[in-house]
Protein backbone atom coordinates (compact mmCIF):
# COMPACT_ATOMS: atom_id res chain seq x y z
CA UNK A 1 0.00 0.00 0.00
CA UNK A 2 1.83 3.46 -1.36
CA UNK A 3 1.28 7.12 0.56
CA UNK A 4 -0.80 8.91 -1.47
CA UNK A 5 -0.28 12.37 -0.17
CA UNK A 6 -0.04 15.31 -2.60
CA UNK A 7 0.14 18.55 -2.64
CA UNK A 8 -2.51 21.13 -3.99
CA UNK A 9 -0.31 22.29 -6.95
CA UNK A 10 0.31 18.61 -7.78
CA UNK A 11 -3.18 17.53 -8.37
CA UNK A 12 -3.57 20.77 -10.56
CA UNK A 13 -0.75 19.38 -12.54
CA UNK A 14 -2.00 16.34 -12.77
CA UNK A 15 -5.21 18.02 -14.94
CA UNK A 16 -5.44 19.13 -18.38
CA UNK A 17 -7.93 21.82 -20.38
CA UNK A 18 -10.24 19.88 -22.36
CA UNK A 19 -11.08 17.11 -19.30
CA UNK A 20 -14.43 16.40 -17.96
CA UNK A 21 -14.08 17.08 -14.20
CA UNK A 22 -16.92 15.84 -11.54
CA UNK A 23 -16.46 17.86 -8.58
CA UNK A 24 -18.23 16.57 -5.58
CA UNK A 25 -20.28 18.28 -2.56
CA UNK A 26 -23.85 19.60 -2.86
CA UNK A 27 -24.62 23.46 -3.99
CA UNK A 28 -22.94 25.16 -1.41
CA UNK A 29 -21.83 22.53 0.86
CA UNK A 30 -18.91 20.20 0.99
CA UNK A 31 -16.71 21.86 -2.00
CA UNK A 32 -13.46 21.18 -2.65
CA UNK A 33 -13.40 24.67 -2.98
CA UNK A 34 -8.99 25.04 -2.38
CA UNK A 35 -8.64 22.70 -4.94
CA UNK A 36 -11.39 24.63 -7.40
CA UNK A 37 -9.08 28.09 -6.19
CA UNK A 38 -6.14 26.56 -7.29
CA UNK A 39 -7.69 25.08 -10.86
CA UNK A 40 -8.00 29.39 -10.98
CA UNK A 41 -4.44 29.85 -10.60
CA UNK A 42 -3.60 27.52 -13.40
CA UNK A 43 -3.99 27.74 -16.95
CA UNK A 44 -6.43 24.92 -17.37
CA UNK A 45 -9.50 25.22 -19.50
CA UNK A 46 -12.17 23.86 -22.01
CA UNK A 47 -13.66 21.94 -19.35
CA UNK A 48 -16.71 19.80 -19.41
CA UNK A 49 -17.75 20.14 -15.74
CA UNK A 50 -19.81 17.41 -13.98
CA UNK A 51 -20.97 18.68 -10.58
CA UNK A 52 -24.36 19.36 -8.00
CA UNK A 53 -23.12 22.79 -9.11
CA UNK A 54 -22.24 25.50 -6.31
CA UNK A 55 -19.94 28.23 -6.03
CA UNK A 56 -17.30 25.59 -7.66
CA UNK A 57 -19.37 26.03 -11.23
CA UNK A 58 -20.13 29.67 -10.46
CA UNK A 59 -16.06 30.37 -10.40
CA UNK A 60 -14.93 28.48 -12.95
CA UNK A 61 -17.65 29.77 -15.11
CA UNK A 62 -16.99 33.48 -14.06
CA UNK A 63 -13.46 32.69 -15.05
CA UNK A 64 -14.36 31.64 -18.79
CA UNK A 65 -12.95 28.27 -17.70
CA UNK A 66 -15.90 25.52 -18.49
CA UNK A 67 -16.92 24.84 -22.22
CA UNK A 68 -19.49 22.59 -21.07
CA UNK A 69 -21.76 21.91 -17.92
CA UNK A 70 -23.71 18.86 -17.07
CA UNK A 71 -25.89 19.48 -13.43
CA UNK A 72 -28.77 19.17 -12.00
CA UNK A 73 -28.74 23.12 -10.46
CA UNK A 74 -26.79 25.55 -9.42
CA UNK A 75 -27.50 26.64 -6.18
CA UNK A 76 -25.39 28.90 -3.37
CA UNK A 77 -28.53 27.06 -1.09
CA UNK A 78 -29.35 30.14 1.41
CA UNK A 79 -29.13 32.49 -1.59
CA UNK A 80 -31.44 30.13 -4.86
CA UNK A 81 -29.53 30.84 -8.27
CA UNK A 82 -25.80 30.76 -8.31
CA UNK A 83 -25.21 34.51 -9.81
CA UNK A 84 -22.20 34.13 -11.25
CA UNK A 85 -23.56 30.59 -13.20
CA UNK A 86 -26.07 32.38 -14.53
CA UNK A 87 -24.51 35.97 -15.50
CA UNK A 88 -22.46 33.39 -17.83
CA UNK A 89 -25.13 31.16 -18.88
CA UNK A 90 -26.72 34.59 -19.85
CA UNK A 91 -24.26 35.72 -22.13
CA UNK A 92 -23.82 32.24 -23.19
CA UNK A 93 -20.28 31.71 -22.43
CA UNK A 94 -20.63 27.29 -22.30
CA UNK A 95 -23.54 24.76 -23.22
CA UNK A 96 -25.91 23.20 -20.44
CA UNK A 97 -26.75 19.78 -20.06
CA UNK A 98 -29.82 19.62 -17.58
CA UNK A 99 -30.96 16.67 -15.84
CA UNK A 100 -33.52 15.55 -13.44
CA UNK A 101 -31.08 14.74 -9.81
CA UNK A 102 -32.32 11.71 -10.10
CA UNK A 103 -30.84 11.32 -13.69
CA UNK A 104 -27.53 12.73 -12.60
CA UNK A 105 -27.38 10.39 -10.20
CA UNK A 106 -27.77 7.30 -12.62
CA UNK A 107 -25.53 8.73 -14.86
CA UNK A 108 -22.81 8.82 -11.78
CA UNK A 109 -23.89 5.05 -10.94
CA UNK A 110 -23.74 4.13 -14.82
CA UNK A 111 -20.50 5.30 -15.35
CA UNK A 112 -19.17 3.77 -12.11
CA UNK A 113 -20.29 0.09 -12.82
CA UNK A 114 -18.58 1.00 -16.43
CA UNK A 115 -22.20 0.39 -18.29
CA UNK A 116 -23.19 2.82 -21.33
CA UNK A 117 -25.86 3.96 -19.47
CA UNK A 118 -28.66 3.11 -16.54
CA UNK A 119 -32.24 2.77 -17.49
CA UNK A 120 -34.36 5.37 -14.88
CA UNK A 121 -38.04 6.47 -14.19
CA UNK A 122 -36.99 10.11 -13.93
CA UNK A 123 -37.58 12.38 -17.05
CA UNK A 124 -40.81 10.67 -18.37
CA UNK A 125 -43.39 13.50 -18.90
CA UNK A 126 -41.01 16.03 -18.87
CA UNK A 127 -39.61 19.14 -20.14
CA UNK A 128 -36.22 17.32 -20.07
CA UNK A 129 -36.57 14.99 -22.97
CA UNK A 130 -37.62 18.57 -24.85
CA UNK A 131 -33.97 20.44 -23.58
CA UNK A 132 -31.70 17.22 -24.21
CA UNK A 133 -33.00 16.28 -27.33
CA UNK A 134 -30.30 13.66 -27.20
CA UNK A 135 -31.46 11.50 -24.85
CA UNK A 136 -33.01 8.21 -25.72
CA UNK A 137 -35.79 6.07 -24.54
CA UNK A 138 -35.59 2.40 -23.96
CA UNK A 139 -38.68 -0.13 -23.64
CA UNK A 140 -38.38 -2.66 -20.63
CA UNK A 141 -37.66 -6.09 -22.29
CA UNK A 142 -40.14 -7.84 -18.94
CA UNK A 143 -43.64 -7.53 -19.29
CA UNK A 144 -45.21 -6.56 -16.73
CA UNK A 145 -46.56 -10.06 -15.10
CA UNK A 146 -50.90 -8.70 -14.65
CA UNK A 147 -51.05 -6.05 -17.32
CA UNK A 148 -48.57 -7.34 -19.70
CA UNK A 149 -47.08 -3.90 -20.61
CA UNK A 150 -43.73 -3.33 -20.86
CA UNK A 151 -42.43 -0.05 -19.09
CA UNK A 152 -40.63 2.75 -20.97
CA UNK A 153 -37.21 4.44 -19.46
CA UNK A 154 -35.22 7.27 -20.16
CA UNK A 155 -31.59 5.91 -20.69
CA UNK A 156 -29.52 7.61 -18.39
CA UNK A 157 -26.20 8.12 -20.67
CA UNK A 158 -23.44 7.30 -18.31
CA UNK A 159 -21.22 10.06 -17.07
CA UNK A 160 -17.18 8.98 -17.25
CA UNK A 161 -14.99 11.30 -15.87
CA UNK A 162 -11.31 12.12 -16.64
CA UNK A 163 -10.98 13.12 -13.18
CA UNK A 164 -12.67 14.18 -9.90
CA UNK A 165 -12.30 16.39 -7.13
CA UNK A 166 -14.00 16.36 -3.68
CA UNK A 167 -13.67 17.40 0.00
CA UNK A 168 -14.14 15.36 2.95
CA UNK A 169 -13.41 15.26 6.65
CA UNK A 170 -11.14 12.88 7.60
CA UNK A 171 -8.89 10.84 5.04
CA UNK A 172 -5.60 8.40 5.98
CA UNK A 173 -2.24 8.35 3.45
CA UNK A 174 -3.88 5.36 1.57
CA UNK A 175 -6.70 7.50 -0.08
CA UNK A 176 -9.46 6.12 2.53
CA UNK A 177 -11.89 9.18 3.27
CA UNK A 178 -14.67 9.60 5.98
CA UNK A 179 -17.40 11.76 5.84
CA UNK A 180 -18.99 13.19 9.56
CA UNK A 181 -21.60 15.01 8.10
CA UNK A 182 -25.14 14.54 7.87
CA UNK A 183 -24.97 13.65 4.05
CA UNK A 184 -22.21 12.00 1.56
CA UNK A 185 -23.30 13.89 -1.11
CA UNK A 186 -22.50 11.08 -3.91
CA UNK A 187 -18.75 12.00 -3.18
CA UNK A 188 -18.08 7.95 -3.93
CA UNK A 189 -19.97 7.95 -6.94
CA UNK A 190 -17.64 10.75 -8.42
CA UNK A 191 -14.44 9.13 -7.56
CA UNK A 192 -15.88 5.84 -8.60
CA UNK A 193 -16.73 7.45 -12.12
CA UNK A 194 -13.51 9.01 -12.55
CA UNK A 195 -10.00 7.42 -14.29
CA UNK A 196 -8.52 9.57 -11.52
CA UNK A 197 -9.76 11.39 -8.45
CA UNK A 198 -8.18 13.87 -5.92
CA UNK A 199 -9.75 14.09 -2.30
CA UNK A 200 -9.12 16.96 -0.10
CA UNK A 201 -9.55 16.94 3.62
CA UNK A 202 -9.85 18.62 6.63
CA UNK A 203 -6.95 16.37 8.03
CA UNK A 204 -5.06 13.73 7.22
CA UNK A 205 -5.10 10.67 9.94
CA UNK A 206 -3.84 7.64 10.77
CA UNK A 207 -6.15 4.66 9.35
CA UNK A 208 -6.94 3.32 12.83
CA UNK A 209 -8.31 6.75 13.99
CA UNK A 210 -11.11 6.93 10.92
CA UNK A 211 -13.26 4.50 13.09
CA UNK A 212 -12.24 5.60 16.04
CA UNK A 213 -14.92 7.70 16.76
CA UNK A 214 -17.29 7.44 14.40
CA UNK A 215 -19.48 4.59 12.76
CA UNK A 216 -18.00 2.45 10.48
CA UNK A 217 -20.40 3.63 7.59
CA UNK A 218 -18.53 7.22 7.61
CA UNK A 219 -15.84 5.63 5.60
CA UNK A 220 -17.42 6.79 2.01
CA UNK A 221 -13.97 6.15 0.49
CA UNK A 222 -11.85 3.23 -0.33
CA UNK A 223 -8.20 3.33 -1.24
CA UNK A 224 -8.88 1.56 -4.71
CA UNK A 225 -10.87 4.49 -6.25
CA UNK A 226 -8.31 7.62 -4.54
CA UNK A 227 -5.73 8.72 -6.96
CA UNK A 228 -4.00 11.28 -4.31
CA UNK A 229 -5.15 12.80 -0.86
CA UNK A 230 -4.25 16.44 0.14
CA UNK A 231 -5.05 17.89 3.29
CA UNK A 232 -6.65 21.49 3.40
CA UNK A 233 -7.99 22.79 6.46
CA UNK A 234 -10.80 25.36 5.90
CA UNK A 235 -10.65 23.79 2.20
CA UNK A 236 -14.35 24.02 1.69
CA UNK A 237 -14.71 27.73 2.74
CA UNK A 238 -17.17 29.59 1.98
CA UNK A 239 -19.32 26.40 1.42
CA UNK A 240 -19.79 24.09 5.29
CA UNK A 241 -18.30 21.26 6.21
CA UNK A 242 -20.55 19.94 8.78
CA UNK A 243 -19.67 19.38 11.57
CA UNK A 244 -16.38 21.43 11.40
CA UNK A 245 -17.54 24.17 10.48
CA UNK A 246 -20.96 25.43 8.96
CA UNK A 247 -21.31 27.93 5.62
CA UNK A 248 -20.04 31.46 6.11
CA UNK A 249 -22.94 33.35 4.92
CA UNK A 250 -21.61 36.39 5.63
CA UNK A 251 -18.98 35.74 3.04
CA UNK A 252 -21.20 33.62 0.32
CA UNK A 253 -23.26 36.81 0.39
CA UNK A 254 -19.74 39.00 -0.27
CA UNK A 255 -19.13 36.63 -3.20
CA UNK A 256 -22.56 36.87 -4.45
CA UNK A 257 -22.71 40.47 -4.91
CA UNK A 258 -19.41 41.41 -5.82
CA UNK A 259 -18.85 41.69 -9.16
CA UNK A 260 -16.22 38.42 -10.67
CA UNK A 261 -13.18 40.41 -11.33
CA UNK A 262 -13.12 42.33 -8.10
CA UNK A 263 -13.77 39.44 -6.05
CA UNK A 264 -10.90 37.61 -7.69
CA UNK A 265 -8.68 40.98 -7.32
CA UNK A 266 -8.80 40.47 -3.94
CA UNK A 267 -8.98 36.94 -2.73
CA UNK A 268 -8.00 35.08 -5.77
CA UNK A 269 -4.43 36.28 -6.42
CA UNK A 270 -2.04 34.43 -4.51
CA UNK A 271 -1.96 30.80 -3.17
CA UNK A 272 -4.24 29.33 -0.78
CA UNK A 273 -2.75 30.47 1.87
CA UNK A 274 -3.30 33.88 0.64
CA UNK A 275 -6.82 33.41 -0.13
CA UNK A 276 -7.26 32.41 3.89
CA UNK A 277 -5.01 35.42 5.09
CA UNK A 278 -7.20 37.55 2.72
CA UNK A 279 -10.89 36.32 4.15
CA UNK A 280 -9.18 36.31 8.05
CA UNK A 281 -8.46 40.65 6.73
CA UNK A 282 -11.82 41.16 5.38
CA UNK A 283 -13.43 39.70 8.63
CA UNK A 284 -11.30 41.22 10.65
CA UNK A 285 -12.95 44.58 8.86
CA UNK A 286 -16.27 43.57 9.37
CA UNK A 287 -15.96 43.25 12.74
CA UNK A 288 -14.54 46.66 13.29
Amino acid sequence: MSDKTMSVREVVGRLRSGMTLGIGGWGSRRKPMALVRALLRSEITDLTVVSYAGPDVGLLAAAGRIRRLVTAFATLDSIPLEPHYRAARERGAFELTEVDEAMFMWGLHAAANRLPFLPVRAGIGSDVMRVNPDLRTVTSPYADASSGFREEFVAMPALRLDAALVHLNRADRLGNGQYLGPDPYFDDLFCEAADTAYVSCERIVDTAELTKEAAPQTLLLHRSSVTGVVETPNGAHFTSCVPDYGRDEAFQKLYATTPYAEFAERFLGGDEHAYQSAVEAWQKERNQ
